[in-house]
């Protein structure tokens, strides 16, 4: 990793040692732990959604859109491969031009170069940490498993934060600008600007504390939102109806209520769903939660008759089978999933963590390596990755990945103990030693550091 961006994994070996070095900048600062909510169904949703506007932004498939496990109003970029958006917003947003406005606003900071100027701007070692810790959100994982599937935490001192996410009035400006551009050029209503600045209105007025942090960090101000309006109204009637924008909004926000709202608020609202798969998605997952298991397969088994090519919609049967401690029925929904969607790290790393519960060590070893191949920054992998190699006989690649997860929590020591053991059980320049290799140099600039 070169300023602090986050790579991808073109180069296994350099982007891990990359990697490293952003974590060990972090390990000394106090962090506050954030959530991200991974869930290959919602990602892929928002990925469709944002598609548009990205590629009128110039910026392709190079931005994935993530989520933060957060009730508060905001969006922010960190680097140059990712657009972060809090639960909150998706779920307060009524309309997929609103969350679009979100999109191309945060892809223009990126097509702008206001964080890349900013990465390079920052010069002193302490700086660089707090921005660390930040860039770490893909990075610094979290274990345990989420309603969602599993977190990954995001450490970030307040400070930090506060300073890198803070934008100045001309770039706020310039970024505006911009996304109207690209609203424009996707054929999105421009109207969805001036509906999120109509959410945030007031918000300026109230206490800082009270504030939501999206306003903190983007200052509205009467002329952007005077702006956005004579752009609205400039533009008015020139949008192109998209009826698959209405889907994957729906979709995206409806599967994210169902697992965050209380089950009764998602049944009094599944008629609001865009169509009949959502809805019946949605209520699978609102009786999963209520432990009613029969009523939640029959559902989802009626969604895949609908959609019988959808990868996402097996996985959420294979977890719903999982999470009910039905292993070998499991199986065959994430074999399913995987064979639709055989390149995604989340599906792969689903159907490996069914395998090794169902005992199929060597299988289980194959479709994990796989996704930790394509995702090495999933902690929930690495875990199920370490306790595969256990189970295979070979304790030396279990201590890499045991190495590799501690590491991504940002515990060096721990970190650098696993991979000097990975390094003296295995063969001197494998690729499981170089791997423990990095981790023993990332760990002693760690402690290094800490003098």
């Amino acid at each position: 990793m070169t300023t602090l961006p986050i790579l991808r994994p073109f180069s296994l070996r350099a982007t891990l040692a990359a990697m490293l070095t952003c974590v060990v900048l972090l390990t000394a600062l106090p962090a506050k732990a954030v959530t991200l909510l991974r869930d290959p169904d919602i990602e892929h949703a928002l990925q469709q959604l944002a598609a548009p506007i990205l590629s009128a932004a110039g910026l392709g498939n190079s931005v994935r859109i993530l989520v933060v496990k957060d009730s508060k109003l905001n969006a922010f970029v960190v680097d140059t491969q990712h657009i972060f958006l809090h639960s909150g917003l998706i779920m307060r947003s009524d309309s997929p031009e609103m969350l679009r406005a979100v999109i191309a606003h945060e892809a223009a900071h990126i097509a702008n170069g206001h964080i890349a100027r900013r990465l390079a701007n920052y010069g002193n070692a302490r700086t660089a940490a707090g921005l660390g810790i930040a860039l770490a959100s893909i990075a610094a994982a979290a274990t345990g498993n989420g309603e969602l599937g599993a977190g990954i935490a995001l450490g970030a001192t307040s400070s930090a934060q506060r300073v890198f996410l803070s934008h100045t009035r001309a770039e706020e400006a310039s970024a505006d600008s911009s996304a109207i551009r690209y609203m424009v050029r996707s054929g999105t209503d421009t109207q969805g600007a001036v509906d999120v600045f109509e959410l945030f209105r007031g918000q300026e007025l109230l206490n800082s504390a009270r504030q939501d942090p999206y306003v903190r960090s983007h200052p509205l101000t009467r002329d952007r939102l005077r702006t956005a309006r004579a752009a609205a109204q400039a533009h008015a009637g020139k949008a192109v109806d998209d009826p698959a924008a209405r889907y994957w909004f729906g979709r995206a926000k409806g599967k994210l209520t169902a697992f965050l709202r209380q089950p009764k608020w998602t049944k009094r609202r599944l008629k609001d769903s865009p169509s009949e798969d959502v809805r019946l998605m949605r209520e699978a997952v609102m009786y999963h939660r209520q432990s009613e298991t029969k009523k939640a397969l029959a559902a989802m088994d009626r969604v895949i008759a609908l959609r019988p090519k959808d990868p996402y919609y097996y996985e959420l049967k294979g977890q719903i089978l999982m999470e009910s401690r039905n292993v070998g029925a499991a199986l065959p929904a994430y074999k399913r999933c995987v064979d639709l969607a055989p390149q995604n790290a989340q599906c792969l790393g689903s159907y490996g963590r069914a395998l090794l519960a169902a005992g199929q060590i060597r299988p289980a070893l194959s479709v994990l390596e796989r996704a930790r191949s394509r995702d090495f920054r999933d902690a929930r992998v690495l875990r199920d990755l370490g306790s595969a190699y256990a189970q295979a006989g070979n304790p030396g690649m279990a201590s890499v990945a045991a190495a590799e997860r501690y590491a991504l929590q940002g515990r060096m020591k721990d970190a650098g103990i696993q991979a000097k053991r990975a390094a003296g059980l295995l063969p001197t320049g494998s690729p499981g030693w170089r791997r423990a290799d990095d981790i023993i140099l990332a760990a002693k600039r760690a402690e290094k550091d800490k003098k």
